[in-house]
C-alpha cells in the first residue's frame, strides 16, 4: 500500500477521487511541529538552534500518521509547494525515518490526476534549503517578537507585542496618517467648455473641451479672480478647430494573477479582505479547481497556454488569438520562483456557473477571466485628440489665445476586453444634456467625438469653472497596502494576509470605511520602535532581510550566519533601549468613572479589533471591559426607548443602530439625526 501525506482533509478528498484503492491519504491539518508558545525556545549561545517540539494540539493527527506509516510500503509526502509546506514535509519525514520506511517528496502545483501522476513518476527529496529558509524566518520572527515585546510593555504599555514585518506595515500606516494631518491643500481651478459642431444641415454634436494653455503656455489658475477673468473672456471668444490628431491605440491584457494582484483585485471588486480572498482561494485549490494560490510568478506552463489557445479559438474565434502566438509575462518580483505558475484554472472548460458556493464562484470566475484574457488579442481603439482655439480680442486690439482640448476613444475591436468590458459612463452628451465639470472630466477619455475639419467654426454653449483643492494622499486600504508592501519587497505571497490580520488583532490599526487608520497605541508603539530601532524598522532593511531569506532558500547563504549578523546590531539596540529609552505616553481617553471590578483603576477608552471599547487602565491586571456606546443624541425612531449609537460592521463600515439591540433591530447606513434635521428644515414655512 502507498501512503500519501498532505496538509488538508479537503485536499485528501480531492486526491481520493482519482487515485485508486492502492493509495491511502492522510492529512496533517497544518504544522505538526513548531516552536512552543510559552518560552523563547531559541538557543542564541548555541548558534541560534530552535527547540522545535511536536504540537500538543496535533497529537491525534501525529498518531494517525504514525499508524498509517507502519502499514505503508512506500510514503509520498505531498505537502504544499512552498517553505511552510517543505517544513511540514521535513517533520513528516522524521516520523517516516523513525519507522524505518522509505519516503519520497512529491510536488504538484495543481491537484489534478495528470499533475499528481507526473509528480509520483518524478519524486524528489525534501529540499533542505527551503526548510532552512522557513527555520530562519521562524527564528528571526521569534527573536524580534520575544525581545521587543517586553520592552514595549515597559516603555509603552503592558500587553503589547511586536513583529518584524507587522511593525513595518504599521509604520507605513502611521506615516501616511502624518502626511494626511500635515497636508496643506492648494487651491486650483478647472475650466472647460461645452461646444457644438455642425456636421450637416440637420446634425449637431456637442462635446467637452478643457483649457490647457493660454498664449501657448501651460496655465496655473490658483485664485477665483483669475478664474473669473478667464471665464469672462472665454464667454466672449470665437471658437474653431485648431488641430486634429487621430491614431490607433492598442491596449494589452493584464498578466494572470499572482497572490498580490489577486488579493488586490478581490479587495477592489468585491471589498474582500486579504484573509477572506486567501481562504476562498485555498478552498478552490484544495478542490483541484485552480493552481497553487501562493505565488509571485506570472509564469504559465506550455500545457496551460495550449489549452487557453484552443479554448479561445473554439469559443471566440481566430481573431481573438494573438498573431505572435503565446503571450509571456515578465515577473516583477525578483524573488519569484519561475518553477511556480501564476494562479489559473486547472481546466479552462470549467466555467464558474458549475461552482455552487457563491464566494468560490465569484473568485473562480475572476481567476478564469484573467487567465483567458491574458492570452487574447489587444483591445484596439481609434483615439482622437481635438485642439480647439478660443480667440479673445480686447477693445485695444490685444489678443489672447486659449487652447482647449478634447480627447476620446472609440473601440474598434474588443479583444481581451470581451471578458472585461468597459461601459461608456454617459452617452447622453450628444442628446443635449449639459453636464457638471466632474462629469465632463470623467467623460474626457470616453466621449465620442464628432468628425471635424481643421478651421471649422464651433458654437459655444457654456463655459464652466470649478474650484478645487489638492487632496492629501489617501489612507491605505488592503489593496494599496499589499501593493506597497510588494513594491518595497516586504513580505511574500504567504504573508500578506497574516500581516494585515495581525496588525488589526493587536489593535495597532483599525478600519474606517475600509481604510486603515492607526490607533493611539499604534502611533505610540511605532514612535518608540522607530526612535530606538531605526535600522530594524527601515523599509529597505526589512526588504534586505526578505532577500536574505530568499538567498537561504536558494542555498546561497547559511542561515546561522545571517542570524548572527542580524543579532550583533539588534542586541546592542536592545540593551541601549532598555537602559536609555524614555517611556512613550499613549493618548488614551480617560473617563470620569472608577473601575466597577477592581475599584482601583479608572475606566479608559481603548481600540481593539472591532473598534473602540471601555476597559480598566490597570489592564492586564484587571480585565474588566464594557461596550462603548457612541451616542448621537437621538432616541430610536423604531422602539422610542433606546438611543441611536454609531457602530461598525466587522468589515469596518460605519452604520447606526439602536442601543437596545438585539431587542430592537433598527439600523441605518445614514445618520438618522442628520436626516431628521433635513426633514425639519424642509418642513419649515418659507
Amino acid at each position: 500500500m502507498n501512503l500519501i501525506i498532505v496538509e488538508s482533509p479537503t485536499k485528501s478528498k480531492t486526491l481520493s477521487k482519482f487515485l485508486g484503492s492502492d493509495y491511502l491519504i492522510q492529512a496533517t491539518k497544518g504544522h505538526i511541529k513548531d516552536l512552543p508558545k510559552n518560552k523563547f525556545a531559541i538557543d542564541i549561545e548555541n548558534n541560534f538552534e530552535p527547540d522545535y517540539q511536536w504540537m500538543n494540539n496535533k497529537k491525534k493527527e501525529i498518531e494517525a500518521i504514525k499508524k498509517a506509516v507502519k502499514k505503508a510500503d512506500k510514503v509520498y509526502i505531498a505537502t504544499d509547494p512552498d517553505r511552510e509546506g517543505e517544513a511540514i514535509a521535513s517533520h513528516v519525514k522524521e516520523i517516516v525515518d523513525k519507522a524505518k520506511k522509505v519516503s519520497e517528496r512529491i510536488l504538484f502545483h495543481e491537484i489534478t490526476k495528470n499533475a499528481v501522476e507526473e509528480a509520483i513518476k518524478r519524486p524528489n527529496k525534501v529540499n533542505d534549503n527551503l526548510v532552512n529558509a522557513q527555520i530562519a524566518r521562524r527564528v528571526l520572527d521569534r527573536i524580534v517578537g520575544y525581545k521587543l515585546s517586553p520592552l514595549l510593555w515597559k516603555k509603552v504599555r503592558r500587553g503589547l507585542s511586536a513583529g518584524r514585518v507587522q511593525s513595518v506595515a504599521v509604520r507605513l500606516i502611521v506615516e501616511r496618517e502624518k502626511e494626511i494631518e500635515n497636508f496643506k491643500p492648494v487651491e486650483y481651478w478647472e475650466i472647460g467648455a461645452l461646444v457644438q459642431a455642425r456636421q450637416s444641415e440637420s446634425e449637431l454634436s456637442n462635446f467637452v473641451v478643457r483649457l490647457v494653455k493660454v498664449n501657448n503656455e501651460k496655465v496655473k489658475i490658483d485664485n477665483a479672480e483669475y478664474a473669473e477673468k478667464i471665464v469672462s473672456e472665454l464667454e466672449q471668444s470665437k471658437y474653431e478647430v485648431f488641430d486634429l490628431k487621430r491614431k490607433e491605440v492598442r491596449k494589452k491584457p493584464y498578466p494572470p494573477f499572482t497572490t498580490s494582484t489577486m488579493t488586490q483585485a478581490a479587495a477592489r471588486l468585491f471589498s474582500w479582505s486579504a484573509k477572506r480572498t486567501m481562504s476562498v482561494a485555498q478552498k478552490l485549490y484544495e478542490q483541484g479547481l485552480i493552481t497553487y494560490h501562493r505565488t509571485d510568478s506570472t509564469n504559465l506552463s506550455v500545457t496551460a497556454l495550449t489549452s487557453a489557445k484552443e479554448f479561445i479559438q473554439d469559443k471566440y474565434g481566430y481573431e481573438y488569438l494573438p498573431t505572435e502566438g503565446f503571450r509571456f509575462y515578465k515577473t516583477k518580483s525578483k524573488s519569484a520562483q519561475e518553477a511556480h505558475e501564476a494562479i489559473r484554472p486547472t481546466d479552462v472548460r470549467l466555467e464558474s456557473q458549475k461552482i455552487n458556493d457563491v464566494s468560490e464562484r465569484k473568485l473562480y470566475d475572476l481567476i478564469w477571466k484573467r487567465f483567458i484574457a491574458s492570452q487574447m488579442t489587444d483591445a484596439i481603439y481609434d483615439e482622437t485628440v481635438i485642439d480647439v482655439m478660443a480667440k479673445f480680442e480686447k477693445l485695444d486690439n490685444t489678443k489672447t489665445n486659449y487652447l482647449l482640448r478634447a480627447s476620446g476613444q472609440i473601440m474598434k475591436f474588443d479583444g481581451w476586453r470581451k471578458l472585461f468590458p468597459v461601459e461608456n459612463p454617459d452617452k447622453k452628451l450628444n442628446k443635449g444634456r449639459q453636464l457638471s465639470v466632474d462629469e465632463q472630466n470623467l467623460l474626457d477619455q470616453y466621449q465620442e467625438l464628432p468628425k471635424l475639419e481643421k478651421g471649422q467654426e464651433l458654437l459655444l454653449i457654456k463655459v464652466v469653472s470649478n474650484q478645487k483643492f489638492t487632496q492629501p494622499p489617501p489612507r491605505y486600504n488592503e489593496a494599496s497596502l499589499i501593493k506597497t508592501l510588494e513594491k518595497l519587497g516586504i513580505g511574500r505571497p504567504s504573508t500578506y494576509a497574516p500581516i494585515i490580520t495581525t496588525i488589526q488583532l493587536r489593535g495597532y490599526v483599525e478600519k474606517d470605511e475600509g481604510k486603515f487608520k492607526p490607533t493611539a497605541i499604534g502611533v505610540a508603539a511605532n514612535e518608540f520602535l522607530v526612535k530606538n530601532f531605526p535600522k530594524e524598522l527601515e523599509y529597505s532593511f526589512t526588504a534586505e532581510m526578505e532577500q536574505g531569506l530568499d538567498d537561504v532558500a536558494r542555498g546561497n547563504v547559511e542561515w546561522h550566519k545571517m542570524m548572527q549578523s542580524f543579532w550583533q546590531s539588534f542586541s546592542k539596540n536592545l540593551v541601549e533601549a532598555e537602559e536609555k529609552a524614555e517611556k512613550v505616553k499613549v493618548a488614551i481617553e480617560e473617563l470620569e468613572r472608577q473601575c466597577p471590578s477592581c475599584f482601583e483603576g479608572k475606566l479608559v477608552i481603548r481600540t481593539g479589533r472591532f473598534g473602540k471599547f471601555i476597559s480598566c487602565n490597570r489592564f492586564p491586571d484587571c480585565k474588566y471591559t464594557e461596550k462603548l456606546m457612541n451616542k448621537i443624541d437621538m432616541k430610536c425612531p423604531k422602539c422610542t426607548i433606546g438611543e441611536i449609537v454609531a457602530k461598525k460592521t466587522k468589515r469596518g463600515r460605519n452604520f447606526f443602530g439602536c442601543s437596545r439591540y438585539p431587542d430592537c433591530d433598527f439600523a441605518s447606513w445614514k445618520n438618522p439625526l442628520e436626516a431628521q434635521q433635513v426633514e425639519n428644515k424642509l418642513a419649515e414655512p418659507n
